[in-house]
């Protein structure tokens, strides 16, 4: 019981520190809404990010299908509730011509907990980032004596809060939805100076956004054998037509000081952008896969959006322009023997995978890719079905070609994945 009054307790109070938390760090979380996060837990994302697979003690935050396999006779007579948290741990180096420099930054990536109801039917909860703006840079331009110096900064980020329900209608045949509330600040800012002039141009702009969106998924896992499952997975994140209340403010500012000279609220009403729509395209994603339940899994999926139909009226970036994104990604895992009774290093779960992806943005006539390796361990804990998630990534991003930036990172992340009795019938002897 103190453990899940602990949960709680968590939850509310690393939600308003989820929703203020700089969750980057990087130039390109200047354009579009910023980075877009991991939306899976630790155990999916050390398998390249892949969400097809389900089992009855894991959490998949970007598969609802998955629901309907959570808890299922993992003990004889009762089902268990799953509750579960990750944080991350990334270390960064920015690579432009001729420079480099290095940053950090830790976040708290999600929060979850799902119910199985009855055999075949569960659901579930939580909230985790969507994405973040982090940025502080500058840009010197013209000859000596007529230069303009830029300061760009910025902050802010959305983030979802869920709620989703998975369902076995048939054998092997799960259908699963997921309704998603997101909500955020996003705050840009520009300081100009230029030579010769005594004072700094300053323009400063928020919006405030929020909306919901669905995420519908379908699994379909027919058995091969008496011991081996076939897994294909197809999910659709519709399109998201949030909504942005905007302000803008404009005017003098002393850098020396640090303080405004004179500040003018922009009249946007009249320019009708007091408020404005932020579509965001629908997101596919197919997946293949082939195992052993709870022993061993090897999958593929693929990602599309057409991100060229991304559309915010309120900011508009030089120098982008938006594509096609696509990502693709394999990965898997392997259990010796969860059951041993002999040795611990056979019921830990090694995990491993690879992720390429187009990000979808052209930013200087350059398109913007990223890629990572990653690697993991699930470490049991205690009676229960519940383990301790360690999980390493290797990445890059961007590139340092046409003025811009390459960055290398690396990833640590921690997840748990707690079982536990939460409803449990009583008997009468």
């Amino acid at each position: 019981m103190i453990r899940k009054i602990g949960f709680v307790i968590a939850c509310l109070i690393c939600v308003p520190g989820m929703y203020a938390q700089d969750g980057s760090t990087s130039p390109y979380s200047y354009f579009g809404l910023g980075d877009i996060r991991e939306s899976s837990t630790v155990e999916n994302q050390m398998m390249g990010g892949i969400g097809m697979y389900a089992d009855s003690i894991h959490i998949s935050l970007n598969n609802p299908a998955a629901y309907g396999k959570l808890g299922v006779q993992v003990r004889d007579n009762f089902s268990l509730t799953t509750y579960t948290a990750g944080i991350s741990h990334k270390q960064v180096r920015y690579k432009s011509y001729g420079e480099e420099q290095s940053s950090s930054i830790t976040n708290l990536d999600y929060l979850a907990l799902g119910v199985s109801l009855k055999k075949g039917l569960g659901v579930g909860f939580g909230i985790r980032p969507y994405t973040s703006v982090g940025y502080n840079f500058e840009t010197l331009d013209g000859v000596e004596g007529a230069r303009t110096l830029n300061r760009y900064s910025g902050k802010g980020g959305l983030n979802k809060v869920f709620a989703s329900v998975g369902y076995e209608i048939v054998k092997n045949l799960s259908l699963g939805v997921t309704v998603n509330y997101n909500f955020g600040t996003l705050e840009r800012e520009v300081i100009q100076g230029r030579e010769n002039v005594q004072f700094d141009s300053r323009d400063k702009k928020s919006s405030r956004i929020d909306g919901v969106d669905l995420n519908y998924a379908a699994n379909y896992t027919p058995a091969i054998n008496d011991t081996h499952t076939l897994y294909t997975s197809l999910r659709i994140n519709t399109q998201a037509n949030l909504s942005a209340r905007n302000t803008q403010e404009t005017g003098s500012y002393s850098l020396a000081t640090g303080q405004d000279i004179s500040v003018n609220q922009v009249d946007l009403e009249s320019m009708g952008l007091k408020e404005t729509g932020v579509k965001i395209p629908t997101t596919t994603t197919l997946g293949l896969g082939y195992g052993e339940n709870m022993k061993w899994f090897l999958g593929i999926e693929y990602s599309f959006q057409k991100l060229s139909d991304l559309s915010n009226e309120f900011l508009e970036f030089e120098n982008l322009v938006y594509d096609n994104a696509t990502t693709i990604a394999l990965g898997g895992f392997y259990t010796p023997d969860r059951n041993s009774f002999e040795s611990y290093f056979k019921r830990m779960t090694y995990r491993a995978g690879f992720r390429y992806g187009e990000t979808g943005m052209i930013v200087n006539s350059k398109h913007i890719k990223n890629l990572g390796i990653t690697f993991g361990v699930g470490l049991p804990l205690g009676n229960y079905p519940s383990n301790l998630n360690l999980g390493f990534e290797l990445g890059r991003t961007g590139t340092s070609a046409g003025n811009l930036v390459e960055e290398s990172y690396f990833k640590v992340n921690v997840g748990l994945s707690l079982n536990d009795q939460w409803f449990q019938k009583r008997k009468i002897n």
